[in-house]
This record gives C-alpha cells, sequence and structure tokens, in this order.
C-alpha cells in the first residue's frame, strides 16, 4: 500500500488547510484511514482517523475546527482544518490500516506533510 499526501503549506493564524491523502496498492487490506501529526519536540499524535463506513474520531484539541472525510471510490482521505492555530503548527502523516486502533502500529504511512501556522 502507498499513500500519498498533498496540501501542507504557511497560513496565518485562522486560516485554512485541506490536506488529501491517496492510497494505492493492496487497498483491500485497508479500512481505517486517517491523520497523525507530529510537532518539534513532541510526540506523534492522532489528529483524526475515518473508517470506511464513516465513523470517526477527534483529538480533542481538533474537535469543532478539523473535519475529516473520505471518498471510498477514491480511496482518498481529506483533512479540512479550519481555525488554524500556531499550536496546528507540525508535519502531518497521512496512516492507514485495518483499524483506527491498529493503523499506527502496524499500517501504512504517507509522507509527511509540513503544516505551519503563523501568528
Amino acid at each position: 500500500v502507498q499513500l500519498q499526501a498533498f496540501g501542507g503549506g504557511l497560513v496565518q493564524a485562522g486560516g485554512c488547510l485541506r490536506l488529501s491523502c491517496a492510497a494505492s496498492g493492496s487497498i483491500f487490506s485497508i479500512n481505517a484511514m486517517g491523520w497523525y501529526r507530529q510537532a518539534p519536540g513532541k510526540e506523534r499524535e492522532l489528529v483524526a482517523a475515518i473508517t470506511s463506513g464513516g465513523s470517526t474520531n477527534y483529538a480533542d484539541s481538533v474537535k469543532g475546527r478539523f473535519t475529516i472525510s473520505r471518498d471510498n471510490a477514491k480511496n482518498t482521505v481529506y483533512l479540512q482544518m479550519n481555525s488554524l492555530k500556531p499550536e496546528d503548527t507540525a508535519v502531518y502523516y497521512c496512516n492507514a490500516g485495518a483499524s483506527i486502533a491498529t493503523m499506527s502500529r502496524y499500517g501504512y504511512w504517507g509522507q509527511g506533510t509540513l503544516v505551519t501556522v503563523s501568528s
């Protein structure tokens, strides 16, 4: 499985960005897709994830600001990020696997995309 992510960049606080991640290859094993992020000096953390059935999971810090969605026909997951804050600055990684609970440990990772939010 290959994951290709798009959409990072530099934005001012209060702005928005949209990330996308397309999966290809042996995608039959993929049920859950999502995004992790890692800020300098911090551990990687789950931002949001979604199953093929549409169940979602969000970090408390992004609830109400970020929305994850998925196009199963295109094997693509999107992360709409609104009301961005400087603390959202991080490298965002696409992740996919059999379940939300296991994808970070046993799943697949895309290349990171940098999101920088200026104050």
